[in-house]
């Protein structure tokens, strides 16, 4: 197996590979920072690396095969964190200058977790300052380019996890989503990015527990190794409230493929709270429901729904404007001015428009708990068209087959921000590639708390419409 070869598969088999002593965890490591060291320049999709400690807890873990030690389920592989999650001795800036030298002490349970199972962290990701947008560039570090072509976006704020796995730099990676900041990366670079039921994976960073709405994920390559990672960081833990009373297992097997979709019901919008979408979108969402019909799925489009944006605006920007201005004061130009402007934006709210935005989440968790009365699953674009323009203003309009549409947060993403409230499970899945040769993407919906539902029609649809073995041209 050449290292370019190694480092595209995925973790499933490299943790077989290794219990079979067929390849080493040393191997597996050095090919990944030797790829890292050749496309970080082109990609500049990490920030900090801890090669050193990686190699060493390489060489510890085939140790520990050689001596036929007991194995746990991710002996051995390596994974990525983003630039927002805990990282115990290991550097974590949150893409802010605020924290360019912070060395947390602990691990996020969910970081801890994945080490505890046998992964080997080996650097951390770009996010823009404090994961604020859709697009991954801060004055720290600068810009992360798309895996596929470097003149566009890798989209946010998991940008950097997004293009590591989508690249080959490494099979796992954690993200993290506060609006669709795993789900739209992920389907800018052709991978796949789950935003998973609310507390199901424990988010001991959040500052309001309780009215959290941004959640650590998995991002991958393959269904299953998303199964594999969901299994491994699931579960209670006393930092978050939302965490009690999940099933904690089962997800790797759910995304193994089996059976097919007789019977079930699928409910499709094409549109999702902004009326425009590319045309080569829609397609590439309908021939992946001809998939699904014929695995004996019914499918149903469903009419437009109201923007949920106003709500996701006056909770977000409240709490940003709350956690952030003195950051913003200090910092002064070496603040993030997009983070700035939309501190700004949430100066003037008052209790009672937070309160109102706080019962409006509640509707919006009704209307779509609603869904499921009637159907199994629900489907949608990811994005109304492929990822933007590197460069592209985050204020400015965007255009969708060649014709002006809204702002980047109204008119790209619709279909990510309204699951971040309800905390219903979300996955996109890629669904092939538009004209400019950059990837298109699904997002598949389940029940509340019901994440297996949706890894396995993800699983069923990459089993009838494969894409990990697509690979950019790097």
């Amino acid at each position: 197996m050449s290292p370019e070869d190694l480092c595209y598969t995925p973790a499933a088999d490299l943790a077989a590979l290794i219990r079979a002593k067929r390849v080493s965890p040393v191997e597996i490591m050095r090919a990944v920072l030797e790829r890292v060291e050749r496309l970080q320049p082109r990609l500049n999709c990490f920030i900090t690396l801890c090669a050193d400690r990686a190699l060493t807890e390489a060489k510890a873990a085939e140790a520990a095969v050689m001596a036929g030690a007991a194995l746990a389920p991710l002996h051995g592989v390596p994974f990525s964190a983003k630039d927002l999650v805990n990282t115990e001795g290991v550097r974590t800036t949150f893409g802010s200058f605020a924290f360019e030298n912070n060395v947390p002490k602990q691990d996020a349970p969910c970081i801890a977790r994945l080490r505890a199972a046998g992964a080997i962290l080996f650097g951390k990701t770009t996010t823009p300052e404090f994961g604020h947008k859709p697009f991954t560039e801060a004055p720290l570090f600068g810009r992360t380019a798309n895996a596929w072509n470097q003149t566009r976006t890798s989209g946010g704020s998991s940008g950097g996890a997004a293009v590591a796995v989508a690249a080959g730099l490494g099979p796992l990676a954690v993200a993290s989503d506060g609006g669709g900041s795993t789900r739209i990366p992920a389907a800018c670079n052709g991978v796949v990015g789950i935003k998973q039921s609310l507390g199901l994976v424990p988010h001991g960073q959040a500052p309001d527990a309780f009215g959290n709405n941004s959640y650590f994920t998995p991002t991958t390559r393959t269904v299953l190794d998303t199964g594999l990672m969901l299994d491994v960081m699931a579960g209670a833990h006393p930092s978050d409230p939302h965490s009690y009373g999940h099933a904690t297992t089962g997800y790797a097997q759910a995304a193994r493929a089996a059976g097919d979709l007789k019977g079930k019901r699928i409910a499709w919008f094409p549109r999702l709270g902004y009326p425009k979408v590319a045309r080569e979108v829609l397609a590439a969402g309908e021939a992946a429901l001809k998939a699904f019909e014929s695995l004996g799925a019914v499918i149903e489009e469903q009419p437009d729904v109201p923007s949920t944006e106003p709500i996701w605006l006056v909770l977000t920007q409240a709490n940003w404007n709350a956690r952030f201005r003195d950051a913003a004061d200090r910092l002064g130009p070496r603040f993030s001015e997009t983070l700035r402007r939309q501190i700004d934006g949430g100066a003037p709210y008052s209790a009672v428009d937070l309160q109102k935005a706080f019962f409006q989440r509640t509707e919006i968790f009704n209307r779509v708990q609603g869904w499921f009365e009637r159907f199994d699953l629900v489907m949608m674009p990811t994005l109304s068209r492929t990822a933007l323009p590197i460069d592209h203003d985050f204020f400015a309009p965007i255009t969708i087959d060649n014709e002006p549409a809204d702002t980047v947060r109204r008119a790209w993403y619709p279909f990510t921000l309204p699951f971040n409230l309800t905390g219903h499970p979300a996955i996109t899945v890629p669904a092939g590639f538009g004209a400019d040769g950059l990837p298109l993407a699904l997002q598949i919906v389940g029940p509340f708390r019901d994440d297996a539902a949706i890894l396995r029609a993800a699983a069923l649809l990459e089993a009838a419409r494969p894409w990990a073995d697509k690979r950019p041209a790097l």
